[in-house]
């Protein structure tokens, strides 16, 4: 196409040296955000308790400790699956019970000052521990001395102080991955040709085909407002899907005939909730490695169905010639790491390759 080959604008005097202090992020510059803000310093993180799989693995540690507890005191296995029971009523409701609590007032605990939420929160662990053991010798009807209710109050507040801690330095461990992150998620973004090639597309149509180029810009300018939105927060994937289409209806523009795309969507998964930014980098990887290096262009499904209470999302493109430019993977690395921030394991994503396609398959909880 012809416009292409457009002359850019000599720039103003002074451009390289603003350079020094901003980057180009997302489709645009903007100042690169200090990496010791936003959600890598969200005080609730610690207390966000409400995942199947960090449920899944407090219920099993807690089990593991008690098996471990009950077999030295033990005299044989008979008795040994006897306490085990008895013990697995009381430490199951009372780490339910205290995750539960946690998690519904996971706003609350940051405002507390340090010690107050170590005091309040083994002090659940011990109330929860005691009404565990409540249901417990409702079946039993067993007296129950001073002593053993001191010492079952011990156990809870022990145990509640154990997760926090474990709560607390699973945070602290996982904000160099964020940190991480966030760079990988500014360098897969950092693409000034795009535009370049987007701004010369509408002053070549400007003159043929105002409406046209009206459209580029405005769809330009809702990529610049989800590219410099705040990270940190959870959109639709029918709000993902709507900005995929700005994109490739820009690169549409670019690449014309040779760039084929089928939309396959499924209504029902619109309302899934997914990182911002999770699908337009992986569009952007298919065009760049699917179509942009063969001559003849190639073709890009994205597909979204509805799978019970989870949401399959797919993107699949041909796969031609090698890409003039290798990829290094880090758009793929981001996207893993968002789907596990959010979603931890109820979130997957899987890599099909053949020769002829490339297919990316993401499963979120609906």
């Amino acid at each position: 196409m012809p416009f292409f080959k457009r002359r850019v604008p000599t720039p103003p005097s002074g451009w390289h040296e603003s350079l020094q202090h901003t980057q180009w992020v997302g489709f645009a510059a903007t100042e690169m955000p200090e990496l010791s803000k936003g959600p890598l310093l969200d005080p609730t993180r610690a207390f966000d308790v409400c995942h199947v799989g960090l449920v899944l693995r407090a219920v099993l540690g807690v089990q593991l400790l008690l098996a471990l507890g009950v077999a030295v005191v033990a005299r044989d296995a008979g008795q040994w699956l006897t306490l085990m029971a008895s013990g697995t009523v009381v430490t199951l409701f009372a780490v339910l019970s205290w995750l539960l609590a946690v998690c519904a007032a996971r706003r609350l605990w940051p405002r507390l000052p340090e010690p107050v939420q170590w005091g309040a929160l083994m002090l659940l662990g011990a109330v929860s521990a005691l009404m565990g053991f409540w249901l417990l010798n409702l079946i039993n009807m067993d007296p129950v001395s001073g002593w053993r209710a001191a010492s079952i109050a011990a156990c809870g507040a022990s145990g509640a102080a154990g997760l926090l801690s474990w709560l607390k330095l699973r945070e602290h461990s996982q904000r160099p991955a964020d940190a991480l992150a966030q760079l990988v998620e500014l360098q897969s973004r950092i693409r000034p040709h795009f535009l370049f090639n987007t701004l010369n597309s509408a002053i070549a149509l400007v003159q043929i085909d105002p409406a046209r180029a009206e459209s580029v810009l405005e769809d330009l300018a809702e990529l610049f407002r989800v590219a410099l939105a705040d990270a940190s927060a959870s959109v639709t994937l029918a709000e993902e899907v709507e900005l995929a289409r700005r994109y490739l209806a820009i690169e549409q523009i670019r690449f014309g005939p040779r760039l084929r795309i089928v939309w396959n969507l499924d209504p029902e998964a619109n309302a899934a909730g997914v990182p911002p930014l999770l699908l337009q980098p992986l569009v952007e990887n298919a065009v760049r490695h699917g179509v942009e290096p063969n001559d003849e262009g190639g073709e890009l499904e994205v597909r979204t169905r509805r799978r019970g209470a989870e949401v399959e999302i797919r993107i699949v493109n041909s796969v031609g010639a090698p890409s003039r430019t290798a990829g290094h993977g880090l758009a793929l690395r981001n996207v893993r790491q968002r789907l596990k921030l959010m979603h931890d394991v109820a979130a997957r994503l899987d890599i099909e390759s053949t020769p002829q396609r490339f297919s990316l398959r993401i499963l979120v909880p609906l």
